[in-house]
């Protein structure tokens, strides 16, 4: 058996039934014969972010795995793989390389050694039979610890060499661990004794399946809960406790909460320092449970740590605040003060999210998205910049997974990959990415993608004919070489791609055009809705 085709074998072993990719490399085929489908993308970046939220949508049970070319293909990607890391998802990463002689000349791009920063592992196969071993130290670095992208990198010229008569490889194990449970029961006690306990819950609660447990400690401490970016929908945000999540813009009752706590509590997070991240008060003391010890006074100073997988943890907690409770804390005050706040933060920005104006304000296009759709059965992500703001604080997630919230690289474009990622993942539910007219611009190319693999996503486009965010940070340039202004006729764009499109200048339109966007999707057909906007820079930062 050739390397290539071990490789698939291997993949198909560990459950793989999608691959990723662009040529050329040997496994894209190899995977076919394997009854492994095959996407193959407009550019590499956007493949990546198709596998990444392949993984976020199993959970990691179906590994999403991208293959590219060496070369220029490999140095393409980077910018995906970074993305996948800073976002702590697994995606295996194959690149394609140069023949062993030339690997280490200079000039070569090398993806063991220059992505090495932005991968839980990379290691080239320099033996055809070490392939298994290799296949099998990536896989495990996938599936235990801390979820990353890992590298197995491929010279061209050992793809074709044979591997061995017999292939030995079973499937990787996958372990849990736990916090010390004398640990647990000392910030159990903590939790109990704090009248204005904030819980703050990341993406760990998502990759651990942790959404009853965290909902059953919630509850027990009638404690509020925000969530991060990442972990937005890890906490049903029309719950009682519900402050919703928080990146750059931030609903006004999450502020709240947490600038008049007396602890927090995060479970699942890095608790990163990033501007697209929910700052801490710096006068509260902080309690961190976390996966990875590296995260422990990373970005903040924590008075005590749990480290362990996010479910295990929060049933330990969940047990030991039980002891101590005798029954279950009234949620009654807490949720009247959540709405209480919630209503006079939302009450300052109803103008705009109900307004008649033309060029439609974006909120009232994202206000009546979210009216319109069943947003328990949607699954949905915004872009980077105004997109994000714009849709995270307003947007109340009701089921796990059903929103993909990212923000520490925010690479424009991403969205696109990750709705059709999710779209291949979970063929039932309404995938949607909200993006702009300069999103549109790194990544739109594959939305022909989306037309051709037959993903039929709905792409709500934002189109004010500028980089508005970046207005005041360049006046003199936009006024003498209109360096902001970017244009186009997207929902021609779309039709010509073979998708639906639709451009949309009324605001009394909005409700109509998106059920009729929906309508095409239902047919199996992508659609595109653009909409002309305002210029509109305020967003709910706080």
């Amino acid at each position: 058996m050739k390397v290539g085709a071990a490789i698939a074998r291997i993949l198909k072993i560990e459950g793989v039934d999608v691959l990723f990719g662009y040529p050329r490399n040997a496994v894209l085929e190899a995977a076919a014969k394997e009854d492994i489908r095959t996407i193959i993308v407009r550019q590499e970046r956007t493949g990546l972010h198709m596998a990444d939220a392949y993984s976020r949508m199993t959970r990691g049970a179906k590994m999403g795995v991208f293959a590219m070319q060496h070369g220029p293909g490999t140095e393409n990607a980077y910018g995906g793989v970074a993305q996948a890391f800073s976002e702590s998802v697994p995606v295996l990463v194959l690149p394609q390389g140069y023949a062993r002689a030339l690997a280490h000349v200079p000039d070569n791009y090398n993806a063991c050694r220059s992505m090495r920063d932005i991968t839980k592992t990379a290691e080239p196969i320099l033996r055809a039979q070490d392939t298994p071993a290799i296949l099998r130290r990536a896989f495990t670095a996938l599936r235990n610890g801390r979820r990353r992208p890992a590298l197995v990198e491929m010279p061209w010229d050992v793809l074709a060499e044979d591997v061995g008569e017999t292939l030995d490889y079973a499937p990787v194990v996958s372990t849990r661990y736990g916090p010390d449970p004398a640990q647990v029961a000392a910030v159990a006690q903590r939790l109990v004794a704090a009248p204005r306990l904030v819980i703050h819950a990341g993406q760990g609660v998502h990759w651990a399946n942790a959404y009853g447990e965290l909902r059953e400690l919630a509850e027990l401490l009638a404690a509020p809960v925000s969530t991060s970016l990442e972990g937005k929908s890890a906490f049903d945000e029309t719950h009682p406790l519900a402050l919703g999540s928080g990146g750059a813009a931030i609903p006004g009752q999450l502020r709240h909460f947490l600038d008049s706590a007396d602890l927090i509590f995060g479970i699942g997070c890095s608790f990163a320092q990033t501007a697209f991240g929910v700052a801490m008060p710096d006068h509260v003391p902080i309690i961190h449970a976390t996966l990875d010890p590296a995260d422990i006074n990373k970005g903040v100073p924590c008075e005590a740590a749990l480290i362990g997988d996010a479910q295990l943890t929060l049933a330990m907690l969940v047990e030991a605040v039980r002891a101590l409770l005798p029954a279950p804390r009234d949620m009654a005050p807490v949720a009247e003060e959540i709405a209480k706040v919630e209503q006079a933060w939302l009450a300052q920005w109803l103008p705009l999210l109900e307004s008649d104006d033309a060029p439609i304000s974006p909120y009232r296009v994202l206000w009546e998205l979210q009216r319109t759709v069943d947003v328990a059965g949607t699954i949905i992500t915004h872009d980077a910049g105004s997109p994000r703001d714009q849709l995270t604080p307003f947007w109340k997630s009701i089921t796990p997974l059903s929103y993909i919230g990212w923000g520490k690289s925010t690479q424009l474009g991403y969205g696109l990959g990750l709705a059709m990622g999710a779209k291949l993942a979970c063929p039932d539910r309404l995938c949607i990415n909200v993006w702009g007219d300069a999103a549109i611009g790194f990544t739109g190319m594959d939305f022909e993608t989306a037309v051709r693999e037959r993903l039929p996503i709905l792409s709500i486009l934002l189109n004010n004919s500028a980089m508005a965010i970046e207005l005041d940070q360049m006046p003199v340039a936009t006024e003498r070489y209109h360096a902001t202004a970017i244009s186009g006729h997207y929902a021609d764009f779309a039709r010509a791609l073979g998708g639906y499109g639709e451009r949309i200048t009324d605001p009394t339109q909005i409700g109509d055009a998106i059920r009729r966007g929906i309508a095409a999707t239902q047919a199996g057909q992508p659609a595109l809705l653009e909409f002309m906007t305002a210029k509109e820079t305020r967003a709910s930062r706080l």
